[in-house]
């Protein structure tokens, strides 16, 4: 239970501190927001827990594929946020990113990657 608790904290203290540098500077807090932590932390924890290797692997895997049909709607947040206000762009960004998402994992289904 405390190796449980740990990891909330550590992956709590990752987000606070990509917030704390987003205020105080856009480019940083993008930068680091844009940086795989959650990914890293994740692929740790499951190396910890002593998952599979290919447990591991498949992960990192599936990250990268899902993480594509994302990259819309950072495009899109800035162009609503003023004009329709935070809370619809935060709902339209979810609806632009499963669009997106259905898109894309149709297309690289051709491909023989299995999204869906």
């Amino acid at each position: 239970m405390s190796w449980l608790i740990v990891k909330y904290l550590l992956t709590a203290g990752v987000v606070v501190l990509v917030s704390e540098f987003a205020k105080r500077s856009d480019k940083l807090g993008g930068l680091i927001a844009a940086l795989p932590m959650i990914t890293f932390l994740t692929l740790i924890w499951l190396y910890v827990e002593q998952q599979p290797t290919q447990k591991i692997a498949n992960h990192a895997w599936y990250t990268f594929w899902y993480v594509v049909p994302t990259l819309p709607m950072f495009l899109a947040f800035p162009f609503l946020l003023p004009r329709i206000g935070f809370w619809p762009t935060m709902g339209a960004s979810v609806v632009i990113t499963i669009v997106c998402f259905v898109i894309f994992a149709t297309i690289v289904k051709r491909f023989g990657i299995d999204l869906l």
